[in-house]
């Protein structure tokens, strides 16, 4: 399961990017890992910190024992888990499942490559923008996926930031990738640093030429995306 990415292609812009300042960039996908920007010794290891937290997200994706409370929406739930603090909505017909790495990952039923998951990361950063913008981020993480020996093509459809909880600062990336592991799909990536730590969404979807992922699916999938956000610790 991968993390961030995003470009804006030329055409059929997506209901993700309105309302939100977009950027367009070359064909990309995401990455596996992401090399910090030069900076002064005193940021040094928080951005190694926070670059190593992202690419550990990108590798695997598991679910460490963690309660949360879910609340039926139509054909999405709300899951909260408020003692690692974040709250997003979730596709009801997805089942949650143990993996290695994520703090809590559901995949859709007999379809695992379709799947939405969370991890939770200690990291020395206060804001996500003490790492760099999100058009930054998207560079970086496009340059790790293209690194990837299983990637054919990555193209970077969206990097915008939106406010969450408290006017918190939270990155989103939209992106498609074409890879020798599960072929072509599109993913959907969200981060915010809170409390000293790094909370990644990524929600992985099939896209492929003889089955495109359809425009009900692909509102409920943004749905989740823009509902990820911070909650109150208890």
């Amino acid at each position: 399961m991968a993390l961030f990415g995003v470009c804006l292609s030329s055409s059929n812009q997506s209901p993700l990017l309105q309302n939100h300042k977009t950027m367009h960039c070359p064909k990309t996908h995401l990455p596996t890992a992401i090399i910090p920007p030069p900076s002064n010794a005193g940021n040094s290891v928080s951005k190694r910190s926070l670059n190593l937290s992202i690419v550990a997200f990108i590798l695997s994706i598991a679910t460490p024992t963690m309660k949360g409370e879910e609340e039926n929406i139509d054909e999405l739930q709300r899951y909260t888990d408020s003692t690692e603090g974040f709250t997003l909505l979730r596709p009801s017909s997805y089942v949650k499942v143990d993996k290695a790495g994520a703090t809590v990952l559901f995949e859709e039923a007999n379809k695992g490559a379709n799947n939405v998951g969370v991890v939770v990361s200690p990291v020395r950063l206060t804001s996500l923008r003490d790492f760099g913008s999100p058009q930054f981020v998207a560079e970086k993480l496009v340059q790790a996926e293209k690194r990837k020996e299983s990637t054919k093509v990555v193209e970077l459809v969206a990097a915008i930031e939106r406010s969450g909880y408290g006017n918190l600062p939270v990155y989103e990336f939209e992106y498609k990738v074409d890879s020798t592991r599960g072929g072509m799909k599109r993913i959907f990536s969200a981060a915010f640093v809170t409390q000293k730590k790094l909370y990644l969404l990524n929600i992985a979807h099939a896209d492929k030429p003889e089955s495109p992922l359809d425009g009900n699916t692909r509102l409920m999938l943004e749905q989740v995306l823009h509902s990820f956000d911070a909650v109150s610790l208890t």
